[in-house]
């Protein structure tokens, strides 16, 4: 006998009169559903549903392999947020879904205010800085270069301090999906992504010296970088490290020549080092020249970031590590789907294990305001705690828009997370103290 029932989750719309109802919000179309997971609904009328958390009314059906059909549905409206987060221990409490729920329709937020007195000594004494960035538009594409955007303007006026300005290394052999995706399509030719990593990383060190910044290579240059008065810096950063082509001695060149000084090991491609979230694995985890790679990182003075590594890859590098490893850009989900991005509380944990940081980034599928991204950096605090938490933008390389889309922005993300429960020196650490003090830990003296 069919019964009315209600039923809460993220939309993923099919037509205009069906959607699937998904448990976590899906980071990008990388992520497919669960059927286990998931809820088929189909609404009496056409709709438009807005981005968030969204709650259903319908006659409920088996729907193989879904869990269930909701039929004759009619959307109710979004999910109720829970009161004001003083306690982030609550959230986790509650057993709230690791999501937006604070959500509105789209993602632009309101004009932001001036920040008050609370949040300008909070910028004063965090200098934030961004673990994951495409900014400027720094990637070299597969076909004519853009140009280049303004990158140090929009970081002086919201205070961003210091980004990991990230070559793509794998460019050249992934494709945008038809499922819009991005999804390696061929193997590279010998030499092809070491030619291109010399490209690549030419096309960073023109925009950073058009743009006038500094670039921080050691422990006295991040000093310097972090002082009161100083001008907005980079880490230069490599997402991913196809472009060694199996041989160490690349590593020690882009460390000498390029100033790499902050290494994902693994992006798009499952490679020499080895596997992905997004792929099938075919190395069980991280490959003994990527162990090589993770020691060979900490011998040098480079960070080590596991950003994009299977569960199983990033624990072998976790083991291997002797200094602390960083996940440059993702969030917490309770059951990532086969190709998401996000991760797990134990897959957080390894992480923070190390003494190393989690960069939360900003898709608005997941976060559609900055209150939503201040509120799953609180989730992730409570998970693995305050001191283990950053912001991992991906800068102008996400599939989806970002809720924070520009440095200027800075102080209303600082504003939000005084709101959501961080007390000024928790938030100070989010904000770039924690990436500073893995810095420290690990750059050159």
């Amino acid at each position: 006998m069919e019964k009315v029932q209600d039923a809460t989750g993220w939309a993923v719309p099919l037509d205009t009169h069906r959607l699937l109802l998904t448990e976590d919000a899906a980071c990008c179309a990388c992520c497919r559903p669960d059927p286990a997971r998931t809820v088929l609904v189909e609404c009496t009328t056409p709709l438009a549903p807005p981005v968030g958390r969204l709650r259903f009314r319908g006659l409920w059906r088996a729907a193989a392999p879904w869990r269930g059909l909701l039929a004759q549905a009619e959307l109710l409206g979004l999910a109720e947020a829970p009161g004001p987060w003083l306690r982030r221990r609550s959230l986790l409490g509650a057993a709230l879904p690791l999501a937006c729920v604070a959500a509105l329709p789209g993602c632009a937020a309101p004009a932001a205010a001036p920040p008050g007195p609370a949040v300008e000594a909070l910028l004063a004494r965090a200098a934030p800085a961004d673990l994951h960035s495409h900014a400027g538009r720094v990637i070299l594409g597969r076909a004519r270069p853009q140009p280049v955007e303004p990158l140090a303007a929009p970081m002086r006026e919201g205070r961003m301090r210091l980004v990991a300005l990230a070559m793509v290394a794998d460019t050249p052999v992934t494709r945008l999906t038809p499922d819009n995706r991005i999804a390696a399509f061929r193997p590279p030719a010998p030499g092809e992504l070491a030619a291109h990593a010399e490209a690549a990383f030419a096309r960073l060190h023109g925009l950073v010296a058009a743009q006038g910044l500094a670039v921080v290579k050691d422990r006295p240059g991040l000093a310097a970088a972090l002082s009161p008065g100083a001008g907005p810096a980079v880490v230069v950063a490599a997402e991913g490290a196809d472009f060694l082509e199996g041989r160490l001695a690349g590593l020690e060149r882009a460390f000498a020549t390029h100033g790499l000084r902050h290494l994902q090991l693994l992006h798009y491609r499952v490679n020499e080092l080895g596997d992905i979230q997004t792929e099938p694995p075919e190395h069980d985890g991280l490959t003994e020249f990527g162990a090589a790679v993770v020691r060979e990182c900490n011998r040098l003075g480079v960070v080590v970031d596991v950003a994009h590594a299977s569960f199983l890859a990033a624990k072998r590098a976790v083991e291997v590590a002797a200094r602390p490893v960083v996940l440059s850009h993702t969030s917490l989900t309770s059951r990532p789907g086969p190709r998401s991005r996000q991760i797990t509380r134990d897959h957080a944990r390894l992480v923070s294990g190390t003494g190393g940081v989690i960069g939360i980034w900003p898709p608005s599928p997941i976060f559609p305001t900055l209150r939503a991204y201040a509120e799953g950096m609180a989730r992730t605090a409570d998970v693995v705690g305050a001191a283990h938490v950053g912001i991992g933008t991906d800068m102008l390389g996400l599939l989806s828009p970002p809720c924070f889309g520009d440095y200027r922005e800075t102080p209303t993300l600082a504003a939000a997370l005084l709101e959501v429960g961080f007390s000024a020196e928790e938030a100070a650490g989010v904000l770039g103290g924690n990436y500073a003090r893995v810095l420290g830990e690990v750059l050159p003296a």
